[in-house]
């Protein structure tokens, strides 16, 4: 079974906004076995809605309408729909009295031009809308010597359309045979060609499950598709290859899904009841909302220090100034210095720093991006590393950020 989405409205062909539906809504229908081939993104113009509905009904058995459901002259869908298969508009009163009842409970008058969203194409179904004032219909395309082609029409708010799907389309699609099912590990300390070269024939074109990998931040994501008759079957190729992911990458690994570093070193720090934290003059306080975004957070990390100057250092942490004065702002001697005085304050099994490093023009591409440096400090030891800033460097504080957190974890782990 094959489905095209059709996204409506102009602006999203003129980039005014971006289409997310379609991406969710495909990973949706991969999910019940039915394979999406086509995305159509179409203006608010009838002539064009109805062709793109026509041109859809003969390659797919399955389209998936967004947007165009509104109250507005622009809002076209219902329209476009009737006018694909040659029946006039008919109010349903159903729908009308559920809009009605929805600006009353808002304590509002209805418009007038409300009424055109409880009209549908003659013999559809209106699909029920609990959280807006728009329906969306269930209809079907008759086809010459085939089944006919089934549409659905959606809204295109997110948090309208996402529910309307789940409850009142899902239920009226077969599942197909063909199953997707997909898995995200997440990898830190190494680049692309390098965790490439790690997985070998992984990631070879054609390989069942796909393995593919994606760079965000510096956080390596490998992501596993699997393809099957059954969702036993795809989750089955998954966990195989979860393995051989696992043994070649070893502690490169921290997470699955949507876990993060923090996700992993708060959870590391809860099994060794340890505690933690830090010192930041280089990353805004973004370790410190990292951290504090892990759900349970303040059983391990107790706090810690935004000291972007040489006076916030000094007064707030008390650290010797000839350190600074001899070594610099930027450099290891002061991260570590920073580690130690944090950990001191806040008596925590560890500390992390950051140093910040001197401001550039990002227009100026002749300036080179200067590194900056991490510290982890402990009850026996002390121990740096420099982090080297290339490319993008908006990215500069993330990855600093993300450094520092997996040198902790590495430590956790028995690792360095």
């Amino acid at each position: 079974m094959y489905a095209e989405i059709l996204a409506v409205g102009s602006e999203l062909t003129t980039g005014a906004k971006l289409d997310t539906n379609s991406q969710w809504l495909s990973l949706a229908l991969a999910d019940l076995g039915i394979s999406v081939l086509f995305h159509t993104t179409v203006a608010d113009e009838l002539d064009w809605m109805v062709a793109a509905l026509k041109i859809a009904s003969e390659r797919v058995d399955v389209i998936i309408i967004t947007g165009g459901l509104g109250p507005t002259l622009d809002d076209l869908t219902r329209e476009a729909a009737a006018r694909c298969v040659d029946v006039p508009l008919v109010v349903d009163e159903h729908s009308l009295a559920q809009i009605k009842a929805m600006f009353a409970r808002r304590k509002r008058d209805m418009p007038e031009r409300n009424v055109i969203q409880a009209q549908f194409p003659q013999g559809a179904e209106p699909i029920p809308n609990a959280r807006g004032t728009a329906p969306g219909f269930w209809m079907e395309i008759p086809r010459n010597g085939r089944p006919p082609c089934r549409v659905a029409a959606l809204p295109g708010v997110p948090s309208e359309m996402k529910p309307m799907f789940k409850e009142q389309v899902v239920p009226r699609l077969e599942t197909g045979s063909n199953m997707i099912r997909r898995a995200r590990i997440n990898c830190f300390g190494v680049g692309e060609s390098a965790a490439e070269q790690l997985l070998g024939d992984l990631t070879a074109r054609g390989r069942d499950p796909e393995v593919g990998i994606t760079v965000h931040e510096a956080t390596i994501t490998l992501r596993i598709v699997a393809k099957g008759t059954s969702t036993h079957e795809c989750e089955q190729k998954i966990s195989s290859t979860r393995e051989i992911i696992l043994n070649r990458m070893g502690t490169l690994v921290f997470g699955e899904e949507d876990e993060e570093l923090e996700h992993a070193v708060i959870r590391l720090l809860g099994q060794q009841r340890k505690t933690l934290s830090t010192a930041e003059s280089g990353t805004g306080g973004l370790l410190a909302h990292r951290l504090t975004s892990v759900p349970g957070f303040d059983s391990s990390y107790g706090g810690g220090y935004v000291v972007p100057t040489t006076a916030a250092r000094l007064s707030m942490l008390e650290i010797d100034p000839r350190v600074m004065q001899h070594y610099g702002a930027i450099s290891p001697q002061t991260a570590m210095a920073l580690a130690s005085a944090c950990r001191r304050r806040f008596t925590s099994d560890f500390a992390l720093a950051v140093t910040e490093w001197p401001s550039f023009k990002a227009e100026d591409s002749s300036q080179v991006v200067p590194a900056s440096y991490i510290a982890l400090a402990t009850k026996k030891d002390l121990i740096f590393e420099e982090v080297t800033h290339f490319g993008d460097p908006a990215i500069a504080k993330s990855r600093t950020a993300k450094a520092a957190l997996n040198m902790l974890r590495l430590r956790l782990l028995g690792v360095r």
